[in-house]
């Protein structure tokens, strides 16, 4: 029974020895009425007033008799309408029972039918992702099983055929960050961009062309899903090709984050142009022919430390909001920063800059740090734009040291540099005097030093520049 349900009580049978004994007591009543006024009127004093006071008195009784009896009557009527009422309320109490229990019932049997399609249903889509996975599985194993194939061509297949397993599934294209190993649901602990990376870190057959080729295709899978603007793009995919040896690189255009290109060897011409860097970018120590990097858009850091560039490099138009690093690298061609934007502070400490360099109308909104640097030929920072502390202290200029137009909003110190050929600061702006201790230059006519600027003869070929 449920608890809000009234507890009713146990109905009794009225027993019939009670009826008697209501008309008894119903008489007894009766006579006892009619024997006291029988009483009263047998003292009456008169014959005639004692026969009408009998008369009335028998009446009484018998109308008191009368009326008990009546009462017991309606009482009893009273009961069986109780009784019947109850009755009814009973029937409905039973019959709300009964359909409360058939609701329970139905929505019990819906319960356990809808958990039983419930159960259908997850066992059906766990065959079917089990299903899934196993074809990926062989998916997966056979294009991997096909880059170790001895065979170029077959190579070549495998190649192409991860691509379409990652482009066909999202959750297989990422690879794993620097430093970390990540982990994935899918066909293995890699992703096919670690896989791919993977094979490019590989040391490589001299002087084989047709793995040249294929190394190329691998190259061109990689990139080609990192431009953001293509449908093909991949934004899952982190590089890691520590050590790698890459053939004409083309990243131009993509989205590079947490890339990792340390140690790598770039032949050929190398190309960055107008990609997006986000994160880290690691370049310390890689080699390069020719290198572009016009364009670049760099949020993160970005480190040429001891890079070394046989051929030409190009900066032309980057932006490194988070500043550059670049110290103790080599360039041993034509370097161009101009209209370069540095953001955070910059290190060219220790590098040396073989052929002509130009950092045309570069800004630099941090410090910047070019201490130990060499030029071996002429450096352009006509029109730069240096904001905060610029530092060139040791620094040697093999050549014309153009400095024109350029404009130091906080201190500069050129202390100890050296000048071998003709250096100019016309119409240079200095916020405060520059500091040149012991700075030298060889003689020249053409000089041009800033405003101030104490020059002492040393010999018949070299100046000292001193503080005031």
């Amino acid at each position: 029974m449920a608890a809000d349900e009234p507890t009713e009580r146990e109905l009794r049978v009225m027993p019939w020895w009670l009826v008697l004994v209501g008309l008894l007591l119903a008489a007894a009543l009766g006579w006892l009425v009619l024997d006291l006024l029988l009483t009263e009127a047998d003292r009456a004093s008169q014959p005639d007033t004692r026969a009408t006071l009998r008369i009335d008195a028998i009446r009484t009784g018998l109308t008191v008799v009368a009326g008990t009896g009546g009462g017991l009557a309606l009482l009893l009527a009273a009961r069986r309408q109780w009784i019947t009422e109850r009755a009814q309320r009973h029937q409905e109490s039973v019959a709300a029972r009964d359909q409360a229990h058939r609701d329970r019932v139905q929505a019990h049997a819906e319960s356990v039918a809808e958990a039983a399609q419930r159960q259908q249903d997850r066992q059906s889509t766990a065959a079917e992702h089990d299903a899934a996975e196993r074809r990926l599985t062989e998916l997966y194993t056979r294009a991997v099983e096909l880059l170790g194939n001895d065979s170029a061509a077959v190579r070549l297949g495998g190649l192409h055929a991860l691509e379409r397993l990652g482009q066909d599934n999202p959750g297989q294209r990422p690879s794993a960050f620097a430093g970390e190993r990540r982990q994935f649901r899918g066909v293995g602990d890699l992703g096919i961009g670690a896989v791919l990376c993977a094979y490019l870190r590989m040391p490589a057959p001299d002087d084989e062309p047709r793995e040249t080729e294929v190394r190329r295709t691998a190259q061109r899978v990689l990139t080609r899903h990192l431009r953001a603007d293509d449908v093909a793009y991949w934004p899952e995919v982190v590089l890691d090709l520590t050590g790698a040896t890459l053939v004409d690189f083309d990243a131009a255009g993509c989205t590079l984050v947490d890339a990792n290109f340390t140690a790598t060897a770039f032949t050929g011409t190398t190309t960055f142009a107008g990609a997006t860097v986000r994160g880290r970018v690691l370049l310390g120590a890689a080699t390069f022919g020719d290198v572009v990097f016009e364009g670049v858009a760099a949020d993160g850091e970005v480190l040429l430390d001891g890079v070394r560039v046989s051929g030409q490099a190009t900066f032309d138009g980057a932006t490194f909001s988070d500043g550059l690093s670049c110290r103790r690298s080599t360039f041993a061609g034509h370097t161009s920063f101009r209209q370069v934007t540095f953001g955070q502070p910059t290190s060219f400490d220790a590098t040396r800059f073989e052929d002509s360099t130009t950092f045309r109308q570069a800004v630099f909104e941090g410090a910047l740090s070019m201490e130990h640097t060499e030029f071996g030929r002429s450096a352009n920072f006509h029109a730069a734009r240096f904001t905060n502390m610029a530092l060139f202290r040791w620094t040697v200029f093999g050549a014309e040291a153009l400095f024109d137009q350029a404009r130091f909003t906080d201190a500069a110190n050129f202390g100890r540099a050296r000048f071998h050929s003709m250096t100019s600061f016309r119409d240079t702006q200095f916020s405060r005097p520059p500091q040149v201790d012991q700075a030298r230059a060889v003689v020249d006519p053409g000089h041009r030093w800033p405003a101030g600027a104490v020059v002492q003869q040393l010999d018949d070929e070299w100046l000292l520049l001193v503080d005031r």
